[in-house]
């Protein structure tokens, strides 16, 4: 099969420059971390955060634990990164197993300790429930949320978005619905689902944009650590592991330097392409690791942005 003019010219623009040179840095990036366990942990995300601060990032998010699990530890990361970087940070919040009540009083905490961006979710259902189940007196799904959150103050709010389809989702138009519903409540941006072919996005672009959705649609783009994490990972939420990625990591378990550097590559071109797309903003899975996020940026053209505090 003879080659598109599109992949002609793809394959022109990496030969007439070597790799990433000459990309202007002009984007916008953002991180995410989850809260630590313990005190080791912690240092590992303090140390993180501080080597990605002077990239200037929008914002950098801290997750929340299914259940409210990690709710304290996220508020008390939360609020340091607010207070001793200059990275605004978001908080994410879920509506499992809290009642409206208990939400809004954490969002007033929240408001009240400076944060202004909240990562608002659905949620995941508890350990050792199968389906997602609304908790009586509770938001029953994101929108809900959204709105609620709004009610209390106006926070600038990031929601998920999925470019293979929400696996609780009836089909595309359904989810794509529900995300409309969430955006129509006062979303600021969606965020998507990590994601390994730039072709997914770019397809899921155009159908959001049919749906007359015009809120801002970032990719999320996670770096592998582990490819059977990895793959752990993308059944739970639906997302598709394309064949040619388990070559690359096959035989490097016992190699963590040679499979940091397979999976910056990988993440690099998908940025890349993404790029090339038309993609400026880019949000990051970081799994509280800064090395191939940062690296993944440095070749996008981002460089740090004057002296951090």
């Amino acid at each position: 099969m003879s080659p598109t003019f599109d992949q002609m010219q793809e394959a022109r623009t990496a030969l007439d420059a070597p790799l990433f040179s000459g990309l202007p840095g002009d984007i916008d990036v953002s991180f995410e971390f989850f809260p630590p366990r313990t005190e080791k942990m912690a240092q590992t995300l303090w140390e993180s955060v501080k080597t990605l601060e002077p990239l200037g990032p929008r914002f950098v998010s801290v997750t929340y634990g299914a259940g409210g699990s990690t709710r304290e530890r996220t508020h008390e990361q939360v609020v340091r990164i607010n207070r001793e970087t200059n990275i605004p940070a978001a908080a994410h919040l879920t509506c499992v197993q809290a009642t409206r009540e208990e939400i809004d009083e954490i969002a007033r905490h929240y408001w009240d300790s400076g944060i202004r961006h909240v990562v608002a979710l659905r949620g995941d259902p508890p350990d050792g429930q199968s389906r997602y189940t609304p908790h009586p007196g509770g938001y029953a799904n994101a929108a809900e949320l959204i709105a609620g959150l709004k009610a209390v103050a106006p926070f600038e709010i990031s929601v998920a978005a999925y470019p293979e389809v929400h696996p609780d989702a009836a089909d595309a138009q359904a989810d794509l619905d529900n995300l409309k519903r969430k955006f129509d409540a006062g979303a600021t941006r969606a965020i998507t689902q990590f994601f390994f072919e730039p072709e997914c996005f770019f397809r899921f672009r155009d159908k959001v944009a049919a749906a007359g959705i015009e809120g801002e649609i970032v990719p999320g783009i996670m770096p592998v650590m582990s490819f059977a994490s990895v793959q752990r990972m993308a059944g739970l939420c639906g997302t598709a592991i394309p064949a040619w990625m388990e070559g690359l990591f096959a035989g490097l378990d016992e190699h963590p330097a040679a499979r940091q550097l397979v999976s910056a590559t990988i993440a690099a071109e998908l940025s890349r392409r993404l790029y090339a797309g038309g993609v400026r903003q880019f949000h990051f899975y970081t799994l509280n690791r800064a090395e191939l996020s940062y690296a993944i940026c440095h070749m996008l053209g981002v460089r740090p942005r004057g002296d951090a505090r």
